[in-house]
């Protein structure tokens, strides 16, 4: 990340973070011993090399050197109630006393069940996985089954998983003319491409024209109600009820991916928006912080998977649905209430208007957007409609994100190397401040570094 030809003030920003995580830094040395480049998730590995974290409590981290964080990742969503809240380890506690896993179906398993059926009134039939790309795998497989049809349509830039059927551009389209064309990520096979269809988010027109030219062929579009990995993008008005009417239209199921927009409604973004897709997928805050996936919807749809049915779709996974998972996630669940939903909403608009704030008497072009208690950066200040736009915004400021990404933690705020926050509800407006303090005081570290490399970043 550094080189001889750094700047001053970007140098100085690197150099103060090594000394702050000098034992972090020989963690990562060791792992590189046994682990590819020292990670076991790509995510969370950045340069010159992450904290290695310890302990967390409430909204703050802390690190092997002995370094206080704000925690504005929360685990990339997975945590809404912090670190530590005291009904989910209560809960999980309860459980571990009993056992963890035991090869049997157990009560909290259609307990936590009832709970999303009650909350989210579209998942009529609910049935558990280990992760969130378990839970869209799943529900493609069981659109397929229920249609007999096997093409998929997501969107170009569009974050679902790690499966094959995923795995389809989730980089965006950045070359072609036009309507984006469906590639494979790498080590992805090819073939793959012949029953998955990209179109771009918030484009109606284009999606219209993918389900006209395969007729016939498609089980199902999944969605996420708000583009999360792709930029966090908001979706135009009446885009994703333009959805349900043309899933309806062509005979094709929709899939609402609410693994991270969940959280802004206590029925998820569907409920925000009054829709009804026909399967949901969910996991991050339903565990509580442990591995979790959901995937549920129309019991019809979902009597795919009923094993009493001779033509059953297999469904199986030895920690499927585990005790102490769910117990954990139901606590958590419980006390996600709409209270504490408005609360960690009102503190992501007062972080939003902080930060721009901060970035306009700094003299930067760049906005902070988003909904909810999720807020991400626009450097160029302009709001993207897709994962193309939002990727292609990205560009002018080069590596200035990356610096300012480890200024903060210098300033004691942790958050996504994207430039994303994730709040929680521990959360209070002083600790917003302490956050928006910090980011004050990093672009006034890098200015002069905007100033000479990235002038398009600044007002004139």
């Amino acid at each position: 990340m550094t080189d001889q030809n750094i700047h001053p003030s970007a140098n100085d920003t690197i150099e103060r973070y090594k000394k702050k995580i000098a034992l972090s830094a020989e963690h990562d040395r060791n792992a590189k011993d046994f682990m590819p480049g020292g990670d076991t998730r790509t995510a969370t590995y950045f340069l010159p090399s992450p904290p290695y974290m310890v302990r967390g409590r409430g909204c703050w981290i802390y690190d092997v050197d002995g370094n206080k964080y704000l925690d504005c990742l929360n685990n990339y969503t997975s945590l809404v109630h912090g670190h530590c809240h005291p009904e989910t380890v209560s809960a999980v506690k309860a459980q571990l006393d009993n056992g963890t896993v035991f090869g049997s179906p157990a009560e909290i398993q259609y307990r936590h069940a009832a709970h999303l059926n009650d909350r989210i009134p579209s998942m009529q039939r609910v049935r558990y996985t280990n992760s969130g790309t378990e839970a869209t795998m799943f529900a493609m497989r069981g659109a397929r089954a229920f249609t007999g049809r096997m093409g998929i349509v997501k969107m170009d830039g569009g974050y679902h998983g790690s499966h094959e059927a995923a795995e389809v551009n989730i980089n965006p389209d950045l070359t072609s003319e036009g309507y984006p064309q469906a590639h494979a990520e790498p080590a992805v096979p090819p073939s793959i491409l012949s029953d998955i269809f990209v179109a771009p988010f918030n484009d109606l027109d284009a999606m219209e024209s993918v389900l006209e030219t395969h007729a016939g062929e498609i089980a199902a579009l999944i969605v996420e109600p708000i583009m999360g990995a792709g930029g966090v993008v908001m979706p135009n008005e009446g885009y994703l009820a333009g959805l349900r009417e043309l899933t309806l239209k062509h005979d094709v199921l929709l899939i609402f991916d609410e693994i991270i927009t969940f959280r802004w409604h206590y029925a998820g973004y569907q409920g925000l928006e009054g829709i009804d897709p026909d399967l949901t997928t969910l996991a991050k805050i339903i565990g509580g912080g442990l591995p979790v996936g959901a995937f549920g919807g129309r019991e019809d749809v979902m009597a795919v998977f009923d094993p009493h049915d001779s033509n059953f779709i297999l469904h199986s996974g030895t920690f499927n649905g585990t005790n102490a998972v769910l117990a954990g996630g139901l606590a958590t669940l419980e006390a996600l209430d709409e209270a504490s939903i408005a609360h960690i909403n009102v503190l992501g608009d007062r972080l939003r208007e902080g930060f721009n704030r901060s970035f306009s008497e700094a003299g930067f072009l760049a906005a902070a957007s988003g909904s909810g208690s999720i807020v991400c950066f626009r450097w160029t200040g302009k709001e993207p409609l897709d994962a193309r736009q939002a990727a292609e915004g990205m560009i002018p400021a080069g590596d200035f994100p990356n610096y300012v990404h480890i200024e903060l933690m210098n300033q004691g705020v942790y958050s996504a190397s994207r430039g994303m926050f994730v709040l929680s509800t521990p959360m209070t407006e002083a600790d917003i401040d302490f956050a928006v303090d910090a980011m004050a005081a990093s672009l006034d570290r890098l200015k002069s570094y905007a100033e000479e490399r990235f002038p398009a970043l600044l007002r004139d």
